[in-house]
């Protein structure tokens, strides 16, 4: 894997999180959590696949995190995701609710959890920086 295909999943990511807002801004909410999860995930995987030329094959945001961890040698990750870990896992929750179990999300959680995602990818664009 290349420069290229880890810049179409950061891009990719990063436009997720713009139509996280967009979804959080019409009343989607749904739509916006799912986004959020999603943008976290891809974002990790780039910086993963960009740092040890793998793609985690994973879609569970604690996963991703250790891989991060483990990939980085950044022990603050750790205190990252139990700091978040009702977060991270609301968000795993959202990412297997959307596709078998109906579940509506009021308009504070949705825009509790576009905000993390929003907070998660600095933090590991951050961490990036330190590499």
């Amino acid at each position: 894997m290349g420069y290229q295909e880890v810049n179409l999943l950061r891009d990719r990511a990063l436009r997720m999180l713009i139509q996280a807002k967009r979804s959080l801004s019409s009343g989607d909410y749904d739509i916006a959590v799912f986004l959020a999860d999603q943008s976290i995930q891809l974002y990790l995987k780039s910086v993963i696949l960009e740092i040890s030329g793998e793609t985690p094959r994973t879609h569970v945001l604690r996963h991703l995190f250790n891989a991060l961890k483990l990939t980085l040698n950044q022990q603050s990750i750790d205190q990252f995701v139990r700091d978040n870990r009702s977060l991270i896992i609301r968000l795993e929750d959202a990412y297997i609710n959307s596709r078998y179990i109906p579940r509506e999300y009021e308009r504070e959680e949705a825009e509790e959890l576009v905000s993390f995602a929003e907070e998660a990818i600095k933090f590991v664009e951050a961490l990036r920086g330190k590499t």
